[in-house]
């Protein structure tokens, strides 16, 4: 049974599925990249509500693996975008506190990419505020593929006996091995679907689907849907006493 440190209070982990960029520009008349550039700056307020929220740890669906299938023009903008708001935001993140994390299929992308990304895990390494992990080229299934591949390899050589494997084996293998499970997902743009993220780390979460776009995300929209975290009844398969 998950560990449910606040099952009566707010959630310390919220991740989030930011969908709706690409219509949120449309709507406006202007291209999916501009939606893009828009959703990116709202990151910043979200992340910097946490602290007041009581949320330590942010996760955000960045690119997943089969955004590849997108337009090359997006997904070119896309990864300069990516590239970008590292540069841009990094001092930032640092000077707020925010340890930065990224998981997904890193040799999937660009060496330039990879470089900046390890450059703001080390810089912001020290950092014990608020914790954002960034899921970039990021698929569920394909995680626990490669979660798979490690713990086979360890079995083949001796380290890991394959009797011992348990519910609590797999999670040491994932990319998300050193954070608590999610207690709230959040989509937004209206869509009730979880897109491959996150599946064995979500099993006990609660899920919120908003109707509202990514670049229409603000603080006081984030704050109401923590608030109303607080008053679900998590019982995790149990019944209370």
């Amino acid at each position: 049974m998950p560990d449910d440190g606040r099952q009566f209070g707010g959630p310390r982990h919220v991740a989030i599925i930011m969908d709706g960029n690409g219509r949120w520009a449309e709507s406006r008349g202007r291209p999916r990249l501009f939606g893009h550039h828009a959703g990116a700056r709202r990151v910043r307020e979200v992340v910097q509500a946490c602290p007041d929220l009581g949320v330590e740890y942010l996760t955000i669906f960045a690119f997943s693996t089969e955004n590849w299938k997108r337009t090359q023009k997006e997904v070119a903008g896309l990864m300069s975008l990516f590239r970008s708001y590292i540069r841009k935001e990094a001092k930032d993140l640092r000077d707020h506190n925010v340890r930065v994390r990224f998981i997904g299929d890193r040799p999937g992308l660009d060496i330039k990419l990879q470089n900046l990304m390890d450059e703001l895990e080390e810089m912001t390494a020290e950092c014990d505020g608020t914790n954002l992990t960034i899921a970039i080229n990021y698929g569920g299934r394909d995680e626990v593929a490669r979660a798979t591949k490690r713990l086979a390899r360890d079995v083949a050589e001796g380290r890991l006996d394959p009797e011992a494997i348990d519910v609590e084996t797999l999670p040491r293998y994932l990319d998300t091995r050193v954070l608590p499970d999610p207690d709230l997902v959040i989509r937004t743009s209206g869509e009730a679907r979880i897109s491959n993220f996150l599946l064995w780390q979500s099993a006990y979460a609660e899920y919120e689907f908003i109707d509202t776009l990514w670049p229409d995300f603000t603080h006081e929209i984030f704050a109401d849907l923590v608030a109303s975290y607080a008053g679900r009844d998590r019982r995790f398969g149990g019944v209370k006493a």
